[in-house]
C-alpha cells in the first residue's frame, strides 16, 4: 500500500471499445420555433412589464421611502440574479430544461398575479396620501408587506428557472452537428435577442405609461395576462419538443476537483513530465476539446494523482470521482479560477450601472418631464429607453464600422480583445457617473429654494439623456464583451454556467449597492446633511455619484492589473498538450 507522501503509482487499465448506441433524436427546429419564440416574447413582455417600473411602484403606491425602496430592490434583484445558478444546477442534474421552464413559468405567473392583487385590492396596499404632503402618508402594514414579499418570492423562483434554461432549450431543438442545425441555432439566438429588446422597449414605454398614468392594477394586470398566454403557448408545443435528459451539472465536476485536491493535499506531485504521470480520462464519445496542461495553480493538480488505493472502472472512469479526477477536469477548474478575478471587477461595474435605474429615476421624478410646456409628461422610468436606444444603435455600428477600422490598426479579427472591450466599458461607466454628478448639481441650481416637501426643478429631464446614453455605450462594450468572455474562456461543458456567471455578478452588485446606500445614508444623515435625503433638493446626491465614480476608478485600475496577468485559455509557454484515451493507455 502506498504511503501518502510517496510518488504516485502508474497503472494501466483496459477499456471497453464498445460505445452505447444513442437513440435517434427527431429535431423539429423550425416547427418548434413558433411555440418557443411565442413563449419567449410573451414571457419577456410579462416579466419586463412587471419589473421595469417596480421601483416607482414601491415609492408611489406602497409609500416606501426611496432609501427603503432601493434596499428592497437591491435584495430582490440580487436574489433573482443568484437564483439562475441554482436553477441551472437543478435543471442539469435532476429535472431537465422542459420541466424547469414549465414549473418556473407557473411560479412567475403566481408572483405577477399576487403583485397585481396588491394594486387591485385595497386591503393589500396602503391608503392614498391625504392632502397635506408626505407627513400624512401611511406606510404599508406587516400583512401588506408579507403579501408583497411573497409575490417577490414566486418571481424569484420563476427567474431562477427561466433565465438559465430558455435560450438553451431553444437551441436544443436544432441538430448541432449539421449545417442547417447550426444556422437554425444562430437564427434562433438572433430572434431571441430581438424579442428581448422588443419586450424591453414596450415595457419601459407603453406598459410604464399605463402603470403611471392610467392604473397600476391595469398596468400590472396586462403583464400577468401576457405571462398566462406565454405558458399556454409553451405547453402547446410539448409533443414536438426535443427534451434533453439531465446528465449532471458541470458544477459537480468543479466540486469534485476541489474535494479531491484537498483529500490528496499531502501527496507529492511528479517532478518531471507531470502531464504524462497524472490521471487523464475522457469518455470515448466526448466532443469536448482537450485542454492543454498548465503549470499554474499546481495545488489543483493533486486531484489527478493516481494511487494504489484508487479503483478504475472498465471504461477508464474513476470509481470514486470525489477522490480521483482527470487532468482534463482539473484544467477546466483552472479556467474557472482564472476567470474569477476578472469576474470580480464586474461587481462595481454593475453597481455603477444600477445607479441609473435607481437614482437616475429619482432625478427624473424631480425634473421637468414634459415634452412641451404643459404637454405630455413622460413617466420617470421611461427615460431608461434612451439607455436601450444607445445600446441598440451602438452594437451594429461597432460590429459593421468600428471593428473593421480597428482591425486595420490592431490586426485582430474582433478589433479589440475581449478584455480591452470590457476595459472600455468600465471606463465609460465612470464617465457616466461624473456626468450624472454634474447634471445633479445643475438640476439643484434650478430647483425652488426654501420649500416644504419635494419640488420639481425647472431643468428638463432630457438633460439626463447624456448619462443614460453613455451608460448604454458602456453596456455595449462591457456587458456584451463580458458575456462573450465567459462563453469563450469557460470550458465547453460549462457554457450553461457562463450566463450564470454574468447574473451572479449582477446579483453581488445588487447586494453591494444596497449596502453602500445604507452606509452612506447612515453616515451622512447627521451634521452637514444627508447625501441621500428623501428630497433630492435638500440632499447631496452628486457627492454619492462622485463616491461611486471614485470606486469605479479603483476598480478600473484593479481590472487593468488582472487583465495584464490574465492568460487566455490555451495560451502560454508552459502549456503541454495532453494525450487522452485515443492515443495512450490509461494510467
Amino acid at each position: 500500500m502506498e504511503s501518502r507522501g510517496e510518488t504516485p503509482l502508474t497503472m494501466e487499465v483496459k477499456t471497453s471499445s464498445s460505445v452505447d448506441e444513442q437513440p435517434t433524436i427527431k429535431y423539429r427546429g423550425i416547427k418548434a420555433m413558433p411555440y418557443i419564440l411565442g413563449n419567449e416574447t410573451f414571457e419577456k413582455l410579462g416579466a419586463m412589464g412587471t419589473a421595469s417600473n417596480l421601483f416607482v411602484f414601491l415609492m408611489q403606491f406602497f409609500k416606501l421611502k426611496h432609501i427603503t425602496a432601493i434596499k428592497v430592490m437591491s435584495v430582490f434583484g440580487g436574489t433573482a440574479n443568484f437564483a439562475p445558478l441554482f436553477g441551472a444546477f437543478l435543471s442539469d442534474s435532476y429535472f431537465g430544461r422542459y420541466k424547469t421552464i414549465g414549473f418556473a413559468s407557473i411560479c412567475s405567473l403566481l408572483g405577477m398575479a399576487m403583485l397585481t392583487l396588491t394594486a387591485t385590492i385595497d386591503k393589500l396596499h396602503p391608503p392614498s396620501c391625504q392632502m397635506g404632503g408626505v407627513a400624512t402618508c401611511v406606510g404599508p402594514s406587516s400583512m401588506q408587506l408579507t403579501f408583497l414579499f411573497a409575490s417577490f418570492g414566486f418571481l424569484i423562483i420563476g427567474a431562477g428557472g427561466i433565465r438559465p434554461c430558455n435560450l438553451a432549450f431553444g437551441a436544443d431543438q436544432f441538430n448541432p452537428n449539421t449545417e442547417s442545425g447550426k444556422r437554425g441555432i444562430s437564427s434562433f439566438i438572433n430572434w431571441y435577442n430581438f424579442t428581448f429588446t422588443l419586450a424591453l422597449m414596450v415595457s419601459v414605454t407603453l406598459l410604464v405609461h399605463i402603470q403611471s398614468n392610467v392604473s397600476w392594477s391595469i398596468g400590472l394586470g396586462i403583464p400577468t395576462c401576457l405571462m398566462l398566454v406565454s405558458i399556454v403557448i409553451f405547453f402547446m408545443g410539448s409533443k414536438i419538443y426535443v427534451k434533453v435528459k439531465p446528465e449532471g451539472s458541470p458544477l459537480t465536476s468543479v466540486a469534485q476537483v476541489l474535494v479531491a485536491a484537498i483529500r490528496n493535499r499531502r501527496l507529492k506531485l511528479p517532478e518531471d513530465d507531470a502531464h504524462l504521470r497524472l490521471y487523464n480520462y475522457l469518455p470515448l464519445n466526448s466532443i469536448i476539446s482537450i485542454l492543454p496542461y498548465t503549470e499554474d495553480l499546481r495545488f489543483l493538480n493533486k486531484a489527478a494523482i493516481l494511487t494504489s488505493e484508487d479503483q478504475i472502472n472498465i471504461d477508464g472512469s474513476p470509481t470514486n470521482p470525489w477522490k480521483l479526477c482527470s487532468i482534463q477536469q482539473v484544467e477546466e477548474v483552472k479556467c474557472v479560477m482564472r476567470v474569477l478575478p476578472i469576474w470580480a471587477s464586474a461587481i462595481l461595474y454593475h453597481v455603477a450601472i444600477n445607479q441609473q435605474a435607481s437614482f437616475g429615476v429619482l432625478q427624473a421624478l424631480q425634473a421637468d418631464r414634459h415634452v412641451r410646456n404643459g404637454g405630455y409628461e413622460i413617466p420617470s422610468a421611461s427615460f431608461a429607453v434612451f439607455q436601450m436606444i444607445s445600446l441598440t444603435v451602438w452594437i451594429p455600428i461597432y460590429d459593421r464600422i468600428v471593428v473593421p477600422l480597428l482591425h486595420k490598426f490592431t490586426g485582430r479579427e474582433g478589433g479589440l480583445t475581449l478584455l480591452q472591450r470590457m476595459g472600455v466599458g468600465l471606463f465609460l461607466t465612470t464617465v457616466a457617473l461624473f456626468v450624472s454628478a454634474m447634471t445633479e448639481e445643475y438640476r439643484k441650481q434650478l430647483a425652488p429654494k426654501n420649500t416644504n416637501g419635494p419640488t420639481i426643478s425647472s431643468m428638463s429631464a432630457f438633460w439626463l439623456v447624456p448619462q443614460l446614453a453613455i451608460t448604454g455605450l458602456a453596456e455595449g462594450f462591457n456587458s456584451v464583451g463580458q458575456m462573450e468572455f465567459y462563453y469563450q474562456q469557460l470550458p465547453e461543458n460549462m457554457r450553461s454556467v457562463a450566463g450564470a456567471f454574468y447574473f451572479c455578478g449582477m446579483a453581488t452588485a445588487s447586494y453591494v449597492d444596497g449596502l453602500l446606500v445604507s452606509l452612506v445614508h447612515e453616515k451622512t444623515k447627521g451634521g452637514s446633511g444627508d447625501w441621500l435625503a428623501e428630497d433630492l433638493n435638500k440632499g447631496k446626491l452628486e457627492y454619492y455619484f462622485y463616491l461611486v465614480a471614485a470606486l469605479g476608478v479603483f476598480n478600473f485600475v484593479y481590472f487593468l492589473v488582472c487583465a495584464y496577468w490574465y492568460r487566455y485559455k490555451g495560451d502560454g509557454e508552459n502549456n503541454v498538450q495532453l494525450r487522452t484515451q485515443s492515443d495512450k493507455d490509461f494510467f
